[in-house]
């Protein structure tokens, strides 16, 4: 592996400095931070009885996602305890979960670094789209691997401050440059040979980039098979729904995933100027679909659950924690407030009380997941100081 020259660096970020951002749910850092906790100042400790809905939820649902976080935060310090401890505790007691829950953790309510206490909740999904391996018939679009000549430098192993901060890129002669936008690839045909598999629908395509992940079933094997997100080009996420708001298409309220989609099949001859006006590409890589009923991995590396998994800002919230979130159900007023685990990122999710509710699998959960835009509260569970017990009550 060839290493990056410090010397380099500084024309590296003003080349790529736009690149550092990343389509939903492309994680933005690899490893959740080694601190257990967000910046202070952005956390407040509150009690239990505090949090809206606490005393509601049946925890039990969120346990199955909250011990599949624990395969990865066992092994931190300030979450070994708990996470040993909770191996043992019955799955079939609401009680006894909620006591070890009480017991183990404080809440802290999430602010914004403005102070305010809200933020906005979306949703997304894992789609199936129809394909095929080899290009024919209704099949015309691919979805691509990763292109040979696509670099990914990591700032932080020169600048501490930068850690976990990516930027993309290619070399052209002696110099790193961005790597080539959406309109760029289209237009140039740079990605000829790349092709994963070809499914029968450019819009769907579309949207399964902005999901991260998604499922294929291909009509010329038979088989169904999941494509992972593998990278991305570096060009910060722009959404198409925006720019059809901004060009008086339509109006922020009526900017769903399914309007956009109408907007699409109605206006053929100006599709691909939509689709160019998001920079960013998505590459995928496939996967054998073991267990139907298991999410895609997130960026905690484990599998999603539906309806008890959120994407979040990790510079804010640790990933792997329990969040509480207490929003509205999508295009309702109808409460939704459940304890979620934090175990996905995404390229829009910036800021702390910030959200992306992942709804599941298939076309039920894509109708809510494109209509949710809802207003929330986050709590973030941490864990207690080293050495605390599980009440024997």
């Amino acid at each position: 592996m060839s290493v990056i020259r410090p010397s380099l660096l500084a024309s590296i970020l003003a080349a790529l400095v736009a690149s550092c951002t990343t389509i939903p749910p492309e994680p933005p850092v690899t490893i959740p931070p080694k601190q257990v906790e967000a910046p202070r100042e952005i956390l407040r400790a509150t009690s239990f009885p505090a949090v809206p809905g606490w005393d509601a939820d049946n925890l039990r649902d969120a346990w199955p996602a909250f011990l599949t976080s624990c395969e990865v935060l066992v092994r931190k310090p300030d979450w070994k305890e708990p996470c040993t401890v909770a191996r043992s505790v019955d799955t079939g007691s609401e009680k006894a979960i909620r006591v070890f829950f009480e017991s183990f953790f404080t809440p802290y309510q999430v602010f914004n670094v403005d102070g305010s206490d809200n933020g906005l909740v979306t949703g997304y999904y894992e789609p199936l789209l129809r394909g095929a391996r080899k290009r024919g018939g209704s099949s015309q679009t691919p979805l691509h691997r990763a292109p040979d000549d696509l670099l990914t430098i990591d700032l932080g192993g020169v600048y501490p401050e930068l850690k976990n901060m990516r930027l993309r890129g290619r070399l052209v002669g002696n110099k790193i440059v961005p790597y080539l936008s959406r309109a760029d690839m289209v237009q140039s045909n740079a990605l000829a040979g790349k092709e994963l598999v070809w499914v029968d629908d450019p819009v769907e395509a579309f949207f399964l980039q902005v999901q991260g992940s998604g499922r294929v079933q291909l009509m010329d094997t038979k088989e169904t098979i999941r494509v992972a997100y593998a990278d991305q080009n570096g060009h910060p996420y722009k959404s198409i729904g925006r720019y059809l708001v901004d060009k008086g298409e339509m109006t922020l309220d009526q900017a769903s995933a399914q309007s956009i989609k109408a907007w699409y099949i109605a206006n053929p001859a100006r599709q691909q100027e939509l689709l160019n006006a998001n920079p960013s590409y998505v590459f995928f890589r496939e996967e054998k679909v073991v267990d139907p009923n298991k999410g895609p991995k997130g960026a905690l590396g484990v599998s999603l659950t539906a309806q008890r998994s959120i994407a979040v800002d990790p510079q804010s919230i640790p990933l792997g924690a329990p969040v509480f979130l207490a929003t509205t159900q999508p295009g309702k007023d109808t409460p939704l407030q459940r304890l979620m685990m934090a175990q996905d990122t995404g390229g829009a999710i910036r800021g702390a009380v910030r959200a992306d509710y992942f709804w599941g699998f298939g076309a039920e959960a894509g109708e809510k997941a494109g209509k949710m835009k809802q207003r929330g509260q986050m709590w973030v569970l941490l864990p207690k100081l080293a050495g605390s017990t599980l009440s024997k009550n």
